[in-house]
């Protein structure tokens, strides 16, 4: 059975060759650091499951030393100028895209096709990750399509991966950073001590009360850790299982999906999301541009989503 480890070991691979392509960017002063910071972070993916937490912890301090500490560096591999990639862009047209298609493509078919497919009694896919897996292999096939369509040279994919890294910085690790945190805050017990105090100092009586509760607390803990994935096993587990699903009997299906939606609202009005900063870096924005052009549209969806889980989950 093909597992997500799959999908761990071609992320490994991809950071194993940022680091290495760091480490030999003479014109990058910090290339040390860079080279360290991405490269322990490929451990974390290539061997992360058999190292144990305590090595695992040790990994996250060490990442979190470099960036604090000795800070990354921005390379500038040799690319093409920009009259360059507007001329190639003009002559390829429409097939620029026809690449990052591939990815959504290969996502959505492998998760409707793939869950079903057996060999003897096995699946041939893990039914649990099978999304995830998906995705990888259709990331690898754009890959192949790209080459095979614009003929780059070899070391573009990896030169174009170490230099978006490098722009984004250390806070393109902050997603997974921020799940894990959640996933702590769940086992200490954070999620059962919010549900008690909002049980103690709000009126939770009403379906509707536990509904507003638990969306707004889905938006505003989401703000707080960055993260939807983050701040979705904590409130689930203090509000969404005991009141919705528990004492007023609502579909744990709906709740998840709507619950998960409510998260990405705060997602889209927190400086703590990485895709909050990538654009921001990226583009030099002003600090909260992306954030001022979201707000209206997340609090939109908000409101609607708040009263579609009302409509929806007791059903």
């Amino acid at each position: 059975m093909i597992g997500v480890g799959v999908a761990y070991v071609l992320a490994g691979i991809v950071f194993a060759a940022i680091a290495l392509f760091s480490a030999l960017d003479r014109a990058n002063r910090k290339r040390w650091n860079n080279a360290a910071f991405w490269g322990l972070f490929a451990v974390s993916f290539l061997a992360g499951g058999r190292l144990g937490d305590f090595a695992n912890g040790l990994i996250v301090i060490a990442l979190a030393l470099i960036a604090g500490v000795g800070g990354l560096g921005v390379s500038r591999p040799a690319t093409t100028s920009p009259e360059e990639r507007e001329a190639s862009a003009a002559r390829l047209g429409g097939r620029l895209f026809v690449p990052i298609l591939v990815i959504p493509t290969c996502a959505l078919a492998g998760t409707l096709l793939l869950k079903g497919v057996r060999i003897g009694a096995v699946p041939l896919v893990d039914p649990a990750q099978v999304t995830v897996i998906a995705t990888a292999v259709g990331v690898v096939a754009a890959l192949v399509l790209a080459f095979a369509l614009f003929r780059p040279p070899l070391v573009a994919a990896p030169n174009e991966a170490r230099r978006l890294m490098d722009s984004v910085g250390w806070a393109a690790i902050l997603p997974q950073l921020l799940a894990a945190l959640g996933a702590v805050f769940a086992l200490a017990g954070v999620g059962t001590a919010i549900g008690r105090l909002l049980d103690a100092w709000l009126p939770m009586d009403g379906r509707l009360m536990a509904v507003i509760a638990y969306c707004l607390g889905m938006t505003l803990f989401t703000m707080i850790m960055g993260n939807a994935f983050a701040a979705f096993p904590v409130m689930t587990a203090g509000v969404g299982a005991p009141l919705i699903v528990g004492r007023f009997g609502g579909d744990p299906a709906v709740m998840g999906a709507l619950g998960m939606l409510a998260g990405y609202c705060g997602t889209l009005m927190t400086p703590m999301a990485a895709h909050n900063i990538v654009p921001a870096a990226l583009l030099e924005l002003p600090s909260g541009a992306v954030i001022r052009a979201q707000a209206p549209t997340a609090l939109m969806v908000f409101a609607a989503n708040t009263v579609l889980m009302y409509l929806l989950v007791f059903r």
